[in-house]
């Protein structure tokens, strides 16, 4: 990753200096404090108090994974006076990926919806957006991504629906920019032309995060790569876009969408926010291993237990790429371990989780 970055950007000796700095510490020294004057320096203070030197290997992966992706933007010089400020690292990949000929395919793809009936087409748009997740740079950047898609290990269209009743506010925390933000707001777009939700909050991360996650920079680029677009994909990034102006849409990015916690700890505000929701939607890996508990779990735990700490209904849409996972049957569980391969972390399997 590190390679990609210095080869993406013209960074001076310094940069690399402390990138080169970044993976020694990472890979065979301890953990180090932050040493940028950031405005997050403090709350970082706080969720690394009782971790600073300590081995990376002995860290919690969540934790380390956040931590490693904090300290990159420091050593890159996100936060600091000077050209590099503000400057996303990882925007060439995703730029990349959203121009890519598999993202204009799925966008052209998008003409077919008008012409399904209106079960089948909130089947395709659900099915988008669970799928989408599989373009996570991160994730092709660690593994042999097979691209595979066997389905789905639990879950329906039709399960996702079924919480939509009296239209509300409809919170979507976004996992990726580019292909999978395109498919978020295509569902969005169902959700408000259908009076499923009133508006629609979209959370995406305050920084650069694990490589190819959203912010709200990425939400103003996809939305002009729709519009940009022809036939159905422009038509629905007009909508989009005219549901941002007069405020059906609402882009919020929080600092705890970075925290190296899990949300049965997040804080008062941002719990509050989703006490009020009428469904939340959780896409992708992260924010699934985020809301049942980054753990080795039972995988038939029921998927209720595990996020009975959430204040509204919600919906996890996610392909599976790390061993987390809950709510799955037993005869499930069986096959998938008698086929062999590794379903819980290559990518190829996917799942729709609810709560009501």
């Amino acid at each position: 990753m590190i390679e990609r970055l210095c080869a993406a950007h013209p960074f001076g000796p310094d940069v690399r200096e402390a990138l080169t700095a970044l993976l020694e510490e990472s890979t065979r020294g301890v953990v180090e404090p932050l040493d940028d004057d950031a405005p997050d320096h403090d709350v970082w203070a706080a969720w690394t108090e009782g971790q600073l030197g300590r081995p990376w290997a002995e860290m919690s992966f969540l934790w380390a994974e956040s931590y490693f992706f904090r300290k990159l933007l420091g050593a890159t010089g996100y936060f600091a006076p000077g050209p590099w400020r503000g400057v996303d690292p990882f925007a060439p990949m995703k730029r990349a990926e959203l121009g890519s000929d598999g993202t204009a395919e799925t966008l052209a793809a998008l003409d077919s919806l008008p012409q399904l009936a209106d079960a089948d087409r909130d089947t395709a748009v659900v099915q988008a957006a669970v799928w989408g997740n599989q373009a996570d740079l991160a994730f092709q950047l660690s593994t042999d991504a097979s691209g595979t898609t066997s389905g789905l290990v639990s879950g329906s269209a039709e399960e996702f629906w079924s919480l939509f009743g009296q239209a509300g506010q409809v919170h979507l925390v976004a996992d990726n920019a580019a292909g999978e933000l395109s498919a978020d707001l295509v569902l969005i777009d169902r959700l408000l032309t259908t009076g499923r939700a009133e508006a629609v909050v979209l959370h995406v991360k305050p920084n650069p995060y694990y490589v190819s996650d959203a912010i709200p920079n990425d939400v103003i680029e996809v939305l002009h790569q729709l519009v940009g677009s022809a036939g159905e994909a422009s038509a629905i990034g007009h909508r989009v876009q005219d549901a941002l102006r007069d405020g059906r849409i609402a882009v919020r990015a929080h600092p705890f969408f970075c925290a190296p916690r899990e949300f049965s700890d997040m804080p008062d505000d941002l719990r509050a926010e989703f006490s009020s929701a009428a469904v939340t939607i959780f896409k992708g890996d992260l924010n699934y291993r985020r809301l049942v508990g980054d753990r080795h779990w039972e995988p038939t735990r029921p998927f209720a237990d595990a996020v009975s700490h959430f204040p509204s209904p919600l919906a996890a849409l996610r392909v599976l790429k790390s061993e987390a996972v809950v709510g799955l049957s037993a005869d499930t569980v069986s096959s998938l371990d008698e086929g062999g391969e590794a379903w819980r972390t290559q990518g190829s399997h996917a799942l729709v989780q609810t709560r009501s």
